[in-house]
């Protein structure tokens, strides 16, 4: 359902010893440092269920897992398994109205649910006192679930449906996976549709369809039930049986199977696209996921093209620099995977010298094979990035779906153990033999070139008129859902500080769920810091920030992390700018001498420089390709003005001219002015003890000076609201019209303006605020529409988007004004809406904070806006004391209609007369 260097002059300022890198922790040994204990028991039923103990909050996560996917719809009804997996978020029997308002209520997080070709899943986390409640709703939604569902529902679902695939079918390569699915699968075999569906069967959806798909497959005898968290499997049974045991077991589900099409053949297309520079795409069927010898095409994979190290990367962009990206990777699915290499082709460079390097690599990789520390690097990230996904215990791969994912596809819900085996196990004869086997022959190869995108009828159709099939009536209530009560308060971990002898604030806060440390080291600067006259200086500076050191090429950075299982990466929002290492913690002093190096010494190349230049160009060129990002680049010079610090495109990459006007001497000083130790700060999260960690950042970054320039600072003038106009972007054929409204509000972060973010969760932040359930739920005209008031130190923007079916566009815009109007006057929020967003934002904090990276992230925030440590804890009691006159003063003086400025992405054709008709100005552009 629904983020160089300075090689003379400078080098004298930040050269420093390197403590020796320490030999990395095994991956076996990281393998068995893995381990999600837990105990299953079957209901009489036939449903599943696994539970996992993890004490460290007070949350439960529940993931339900349905052995039904895309695969096994009939011939003429592609799309009714993800179709049906909306209709489950509408309410059941017992349960009538949204499904998330309960949960909101008591303050879930991470709720959702998703369609795969294989199988269906729902999730959500919830407060420990909440697990009774939270299994009275699934248990509803699959045993009574059909009395709820009638044809106004299903008309509803299905028109959201539908925007959701124009959604997707208007992003740039939008229309790819379809043809790949269409060529390299046979008629008849069940991946040869996405599971997205088609815009005609879809439409031909019916009740009985409805009914048909529920009962044969949303059984207790085709799920399976997980719980992870603040449980354990005696206190979960009785509930299990309580909620599930009286559901009947259904018929034994009916599974679509298929032989992997063997292709022994290359074949070709050629499809235009609304792209920035020619695509390179070639996809080989390979074995399903849980194929032993899939893992090991995965190596081959990472080696060949996945990240900075790999061969295709360092051959086609670094050394011959005649792409500007590449990407290799396996879509693994259940019966067949695509292993597929992706390469954007430099501009200007022909195609067919791109492709010729790309037969060479791969063949001298076939000939050859990897190196062991090819394969040990690998390795190694894999199972890193596995014990770092295992922090949570709920959300989609978190501990409860790794459980339910093993359980529903091979009955062991341990077999993540065996998967992480295989990446441990393998050796460089093992990776060259498979890929000898499977990406030596028979791949389809699809150019996609810039140029007008062939209209997609599908996309563009029109919803299908309502049934005229009576409606099911509702069944009366026979279950009644459980009470809460005693829910738990946020237990926020004790806060510690220290000073390096640099003067540099250390923030730490202790978290020992996973072997792991999270580091931020924060400056004073962000995309409000670039430079104006050079837009785009600064994303060229994080870019190279680790393309070589004074002492590391690129290819030994990459390597290096590699090897310790480090991620090293910047970022910049627009206040900040960051510089972050995620560690494993028995390679955390190695990890750190790695970091400081790339923060203290980075090379700023001439000849990387004019690489990351081309790249970032064409990265500027498909953001202006990409509705949502051309509409971040366009609106806030026009909100802030284009003197203002916060008149810059919000994407971070400035413009095409300042890119391209951007000299090494201009990373130098930037770095000089804004990424120094005396404009920065650092906040660490994770495994470690100040103790340990204070003698590492001193050996590291403890005697790091400043430059002797002056520290730079950011001035920001008044910004007044825009004149309230529509601006129109021309995009012809557009599937959809994207919307994005905004304001620059007469509000600063630093007033921490809370009554105004609990009144923009009821319009439109949440998913049951009133933006979305008109739009989405109620009209069916958008897959999604949200508003926020987005926190800045400075004067702080609302936003509004809104991405609509095309004959929609002009009613979207009048409807959300009306909303927003009613919302100032005759429809204030209610009683009811202030205490059901208070209970989500107080009861949800438990689990907001699960995961170190949030904790990260609030701490460095209370030190930026100037929050007390005690901010998250003392929350509860300031959102309770909230009065209805509170958020009445918030709407009324902030969320005006009448001073947002509108951006419409679409085709001016079908949608200029009906922005016409709303009365505000309408200006044309493109």
């Amino acid at each position: 359902m629904m983020r160089n260097r300075l090689l003379t002059a400078f080098a004298a300022l930040s050269l420093t010893a390197l403590a020796p890198v320490s030999t990395p922790a095994p991956v076996a040994d990281l393998v068995r440092s893995v381990d999600i204990p837990f105990e299953q028991f079957t209901l009489t039923n036939g449903l599943r269920v696994v539970v996992h103990t993890d004490r460290k909050a007070p949350i439960v996560a529940v993931s339900v897992w349905y052995g039904i996917g895309s695969k096994d719809e009939p011939v003429g009804k592609t799309g009714f398994a993800h179709l049906f997996e909306h209709l489950m978020f509408n309410g059941s029997e017992n349960n009538p109205g949204e499904f998330f308002l309960p949960l909101e209520n008591v303050g879930a997080t991470d709720s959702n649910g998703t369609t795969s070709s294989d199988r269906t899943n729902y999730f959500e986390t919830v407060p420990t006192p909440a697990l009774d409640l939270a299994l009275f709703l699934e248990s509803d939604r699959m045993g009574y679930l059909l009395g709820a569902v009638n044809q106004q529902t299903l008309d509803n679902q299905r028109g959201v449906v539908q925007n959701e695939k124009r959604q997707g079918d208007n992003q740039p390569f939008g229309l790819t996976d379809d043809l790949i699915r269409e060529t390299l699968f046979p008629k008849g075999h069940p991946y040869r549709h996405s599971p997205i569906g088609s815009m005609a069967d879809l439409d031909a959806a019916s009740l009985q369809d409805v009914q048909a798909w529920f009962k044969a497959n949303y059984r207790p005898n085709n799920a399976v039930l997980v719980l992870a968290g603040d449980i354990d499997a005696a206190t979960a049974r009785p509930l299990v049986e309580k909620h599930f045991g009286a559901i009947p077991r259904g018929p034994d589900p009916l599974r679509r199977s298929a032989a992997l099409p063997i292709r022994t053949a290359t074949t070709r297309a050629t499809m235009q696209d609304r792209i920035a520079t020619t695509r390179l795409i070639r996809t080989y069927l390979v074995p399903g996921r849980f194929d032993p010898v899939t893992p090991l095409l995965d190596v081959a994979a990472a080696i060949l093209g996945s990240g900075g190290s790999s061969r295709l990367y360092n051959d086609l962009v670094r050394d011959k620099r005649i792409a500007v990206g590449v990407g290799v990777g396996i879509a693994a699915e259940l019966l067949a995977s695509q292993f597929t290499i992706s390469v954007d082709v430099k501009p200007g460079v022909d195609p067919s010298l791109v492709e010729a390097r790309i037969d060479a690599v791969v063949a001298q990789f076939l000939k050859d094979g990897p190196s062991d520390d090819e394969v040990s690097r690998v390795a190694t990230r894999e199972v890193g990035g596995r014990i770092r996904g295992l922090e949570e215990v709920g959300g989609f791969g978190g501990k409860a779906g790794t459980l339910a994912e093993g359980l529903i596809y091979t009955g062991d819900p341990g077999y993540y153990r065996t998967e992480m085996g295989r990446y441990a196990a393998a050796t460089p004869a093992a990776v060259v033999a498979a890929a000898r086997l499977w990406i030596n022959r028979g791949d389809f190869r699809l150019t996609m070139v810039p140029g007008p995108r062939p209209q997609s009828a599908e996309a563009a159709s029109a919803p299908a008129a309502p049934s005229t099939i009576v409606n099911t009536p509702a069944t009366p209530p026979t279950r009644v859902a459980p009470k809460v009560a005693g829910f738990p308060e946020l237990d926020f971990p004790k806060v510690e500080r220290a000073r390096l002898a640099n003067g540099i604030d250390v923030t730490l806060a202790r978290r020992t769920t996973v072997p792991v440390v999270r580091m931020t080291l924060s400056f004073d600067a962000g995309n409000a810091a670039d430079p104006k006259a050079k837009l785009g200086t600064q994303g060229l500076v994080l870019a190279l920030i680790d393309e070589g050191t004074s002492s590391r090429s690129a290819t030994q950075i990459v390597e290096e992390g590699e090897r310790i299982g480090a991620s090293i990466g910047a970022s910049a929002g627009i206040d900040r700018t960051r510089l972050t290492l995620n560690a494993l913690k028995p390679n955390l002093a190695a990890s750190l001498a790695l970091f400081a190096d790339i923060v203290r010494n980075p090379a700023f190349a001439d000849t990387e420089l004019t690489r990351v230049r081309a790249q970032m160009l064409n990265r500027i060129a498909a953001e202006e390709t990409q509705p949502q990002s051309l509409a971040f680049r366009e609106l806030p010079p026009l909100l802030y003005g284009i003197g203002h610090p916060y008149g810059i495109p919000f994407t971070g990459t400035g413009t095409a001219a300042g890119v391209a006007a951007v000299t090494r001497d201009d990373l130098v000083a930037f770095q000089q002015a804004w990424l120094r130790p005396d404009n920065g700060a650092l906040f660490v999260v994770g495994d470690v003890t100040m103790a340990e960690l204070l003698p590492m950042l001193e050996a590291s970054l403890g005697d790091w000076r400043a430059p002797t320039v002056a520290k730079s600072r950011k001035l920001f003038p008044a910004a007044p609201p825009p004149p309230n106009r529509i601006i129109l972007i021309d995009r012809p054929g557009s599937p959809q019209s994207l919307i994005l409204a905004g304001t620059p509000l007469a509000v600063k972060g630093t007033e921490d303006p809370l009554a105004l973010s609990v009144a923009n969760d009821i319009l439109g932040g949440n998913f049951t605020s009133r933006l979305n359930a008109n739009l989405r739920e109620d009209k069916g005209w958008a897959y999604g529409v949200s508003s926020s008031a987005n926190i800045v130190r400075e004067q702080m923007p609302f936003l509004l988007s809104a991405p609509v079916q095309t004959d929609k566009t002009g009613p979207s815009i009048t409807a959300m004004i009306s909303d927003m109007q009613a919302f100032r006057a005759s429809r204030p929020p209610t009683t009811a809406e202030l205490e059901r967003t208070v209970n989500n934002n107080v009861r949800s904090l438990p689990g907001a904070f699960e995961s170190g990276g949030e904790v990260l992230s609030s701490i460095e925030r209370n030190f930026i806006f100037g929050r007390p440590d005690s901010y998250q804890t003392d929350l509860p009691a300031r959102y309770r004391a909230m009065t209805i006159a509170d958020l009445k003063t918030a709407a009324a003086d902030l969320l005006d209609p009448s001073r947002l400025l509108w951006i419409v992405i679409g085709d001016r054709a079908q949608v200029e007369s009906q922005l016409q008709a709303i009365g505000l100005p309408v200006e044309i552009r493109r």
